[in-house]
C-alpha cells in the first residue's frame, strides 16, 4: 500500500483536479486499504473536506478499506463542526 497524498493546498480551486488524481491511485491501488496522508495540508477549506469524502466514496466502491492519516488538528476540527468527523476515520470498505 503506497498513501496518496494530499497537496499543501487544497480550497476550491484545486478540490475537483484533486479529487480526480486522489480518484484515479485509488483505482490503480492493488492493496484492499487506501490510506491518504493529509499531513503536508497547510491551507485549506471546507473543499478538503469534500475531496475526502470523495476519496471514501471511491474506496468503497472498489470495495476497499479507507483510512486518512496526518490530519491537521484544524481538518479534525472542520470535519467535526460539518458533523462528519468519523467519516474520516478507519472505514471497512464492505458497505
Amino acid at each position: 500500500m503506497t498513501p496518496l497524498a494530499l497537496p499543501a493546498l487544497l480550497t476550491h480551486d484545486q478540490a475537483a483536479a484533486c479529487a480526480q488524481s486522489l480518484g484515479l491511485g485509488i483505482r490503480a491501488e492493488k492493496s484492499d486499504v487506501v490510506c491518504i496522508d493529509a499531513s503536508a495540508l497547510e491551507k485549506f477549506d471546507s473543499s478538503a473536506l469534500a475531496v475526502l469524502l470523495q476519496c471514501r466514496r471511491d474506496a468503497v466502491l472498489s470495495h476497499k478499506s479507507f483510512a486518512v492519516t496526518g490530519q491537521p488538528l484544524k481538518l479534525r476540527e472542520l470535519a467535526d463542526l460539518y458533523g462528519i468527523g468519523e467519516l474520516l476515520e478507519k472505514h471497512q470498505g464492505k458497505d
